[in-house]
């Protein structure tokens, strides 16, 4: 009888080793992710870090993301500006990769034109960096909204664990970013226009 507990237990130990095996582990991406669901819940100041002349209407503003929404695959961010709520940065797991689109709202919460845009993912990126190129439609958006040059937009998603979030827009002869202070929360801000 002994011998047969014994057996037993083996048997256990090697099938519960086996499943073991067959997880699959976190990729770069995953782990990118994982970094930013902490932040679930929460709001956090941040500054215009970059001085493109472009930006100087927002230099002196107020910034605050919230990290309003995380499910599965997927996470909502709105970005105010000053009194603006109108952007929510949404990153979601697709296949092969991860996207980000810019969600944009007038204050009726009726959605912008210039709404949806955004891209994909091509490389695996970094555990703390993710690039996004603008995708078709965005480059069509841009077209058609009379903004060529941004069809080649690459917006970045930067994160430094307890310290630092960044949100990154590059182009030629364009530089947009912001960091924002992980290690000081702050008051949950109302809602983006027409919800989170």
């Amino acid at each position: 009888m002994r011998n047969l507990k014994k057996i037993c237990g083996l048997v256990l130990l090697v099938a519960t080793l086996g499943s073991c095996s067959s997880i699959r582990p976190l990729n770069v991406q995953d782990e990118f992710i994982s970094s930013i669901r902490p932040l679930c819940g929460k709001a956090f100041s941040g500054r215009l870090v970059t001085s493109d002349p472009q930006d100087s209407d927002l230099a002196n503003q107020p910034m605050i993301m919230h990290v309003a929404s995380c499910t599965e695959n997927e996470i909502r961010i709105p970005f105010h500006v000053g009194e603006n709520r109108s952007r929510t940065w949404i990153i979601s797991k697709q296949d092969g990769g991860l996207r980000l689109k810019h969600r944009h709202r007038h204050e009726d919460g009726t959605e912008d034109i210039s709404s949806q845009y955004g891209g994909d993912t091509k490389s695996d990126g970094t555990p703390n960096r993710q690039e996004f190129p603008a995708d078709d439609f965005s480059k069509s958006l841009f077209i058609r909204t009379n903004i060529p040059n941004s069809a080649n937009n690459i917006w970045a998603v930067e994160i430094e664990a307890g310290k630092k979030f960044s949100y990154e827009l590059r182009r030629s002869n364009r530089h947009f970013r912001v960091e924002f202070d992980l290690q000081m929360p702050i008051a949950i801000p109302p809602s983006a226009w027409g919800g989170n």
